[in-house]
């Protein structure tokens, strides 16, 4: 499946939040989890500025999601964020048997303006999605994001 207009709306809040993030002092990472009816059930940002590199919207996710919903609505539950997931958030989203993943800005695309930029790699390997958890089904990159983030990135890490 495509990256579809509604999708669109829903990665439009995802930006948002990695924005409100990077103006908080964070790193700039956001993501909501919908339900099939397209009620947004769970949102957030990247926690990280306090040290704890763990704390990611995806992973906030399925971990609500485990405590809110019954393994059928997990099932149906699309998770839209921001950037694609690391393979901790990857891992997390298929353990708890969360549905499909769209993202506007992609492991890759993130690797290669770091690289533009003279950054180090990070601690973990930017592995898609499915090369962590081949049977997710997953949309992404959207390229109406791609300036976008690419500055909001560049704005962090820069």
């Amino acid at each position: 499946m495509a990256v579809s207009d509604e999708d669109l709306d829903y990665l439009e809040r995802c930006v948002g939040l990695a924005r409100a993030a990077l103006d908080g002092g964070d790193e700039p990472f956001g993501s909501v989890l919908v339900d099939r009816d397209g009620t947004v059930l769970f949102e957030g940002h990247n926690e990280v500025q306090g040290g704890d590199q763990t704390r990611h919207p995806e992973l906030a996710a399925a971990q609500w999601s485990v405590a809110n919903l019954d393994p059928e609505r997990r099932a149906a539950a699309t998770v839209y964020t921001s950037g694609e997931h690391c393979p901790m958030c990857a891992a997390a989203h298929a353990w708890v048997g969360l549905g499909r993943i769209v993202y506007a800005a992609s492991s890759a695309q993130l690797t290669r303006w770091r690289a533009e930029w003279g950054l180090p790699a990070g601690p973990v390997a930017p592995l898609p999605i499915n090369a962590v958890a081949p049977y997710l089904v997953v949309d992404g990159p959207a390229p109406r994001f791609e300036a976008e983030m690419k500055d909001l990135y560049a704005r962090a890490w820069r």
